[in-house]
């Protein structure tokens, strides 16, 4: 499997000094949020261009680094319908040029689950649902044209909250060119954590076929008792070995981001990584 980290955990700098900074350590990828990692370009909507983006995959390039995915994080069940439409654009434009970076994938997540509870509070989880549903119809009708994936990333906070929840948009969104992006931590909480090699398995069961891109990190119950806490990988209580050993049956030779590392701790977290034995 190949390994990467999202490009902005070692700061948004100018280009040049980016590539060259993660190009020090021994990664196979990364994911490129453009506004969160790069400081020297004007990267507003409608600034792109394929000669843009081919520079800018020409300087990972240069460094050894492939772009793996362009993670363009909005937020597609926006309350403000104008924040709403700019934030689709957006994603459609990262679809179009995809390609000139490098990548077929473009992810994001879907927004916080309680968003419309102030305005309706016996069917906010559906509103949300159905606004994320026409986001998402329209940017997938998008990606079909360019030959692009759109990854999804559940999160147990947010609008696509469960496995269930993401199977349920996969059968109702029936394209190929719609994919998952599985972070298993971020379906995990206090209630659920000690069944979390079930959560893992039921995951794999409701959309194991559709996962374009994998992110790992781990996780504690906090000093309070009263949340998980992300940790260094290895440290935690997540049960990475038998996570790595699911994923390269269903999905060998995935690219893997590790979330939750820096400068700091990176190289110890790429040789822990590297060390284990899953296959």
């Amino acid at each position: 499997m190949a390994f990467g980290i999202l490009a902005h955990a070692l700061g948004k700098l100018p280009l040049k000094q980016l590539t060259e900074k993660l190009g020090k350590y021994e990664l196979d990828f990364v994911q490129l949020a453009l506004s969160k990692a790069i400081s020297d370009i004007d990267l507003g909507l409608g600034k792109l261009s394929p000669g843009l983006a081919n520079h800018i995959a020409e300087q990972f390039e240069r460094n050894s680094l492939r772009i793996g995915v362009l993670g363009c994080y909005i937020n597609p069940i926006h309350p403000d319908p104008v924040q709403r439409r700019y934030d689709i654009e957006r994603f459609k434009e990262h679809i179009r040029f995809a390609r000139q970076f490098g990548t077929s994938i473009v992810a994001t997540e879907t927004g916080d689950l309680n968003t419309y509870l102030t305005h309706d509070s016996l069917r906010y989880r559906e509103i949300g649902w159905d606004i994320l549903k026409a986001t998402i119809e329209e940017l997938t009708e998008e990606a079909e044209k360019w030959g692009v994936f759109i990854g999804l990333e559940p999160v147990y906070r947010h609008t696509l909250s469960s496995s269930e929840k993401m199977k349920q948009l996969l059968e109702e969104i029936p394209s190929n060119h719609l994919g998952v992006v599985f972070d298993p931590c971020n379906l995990l909480d206090l209630t659920n954590i000690g069944q979390q090699d079930k959560i893992i398995a039921d995951a794999f069961d409701n959309f194991g076929e559709r996962i374009v891109l994998a992110h790992l990190k781990d996780v504690n119950i906090s000093e309070d008792s009263e949340s998980l806490q992300e940790v260094q990988a290895g440290s935690g209580q997540f049960n990475i070995t038998g996570f790595l050993s699911k994923l390269h049956q269903h999905k060998p030779f995935v690219d893997i981001s590790i979330e939750g590392v820096n400068e700091t701790n990176l190289k110890d977290a790429l040789r822990y990584l590297n060390s284990l034995s899953y296959k």
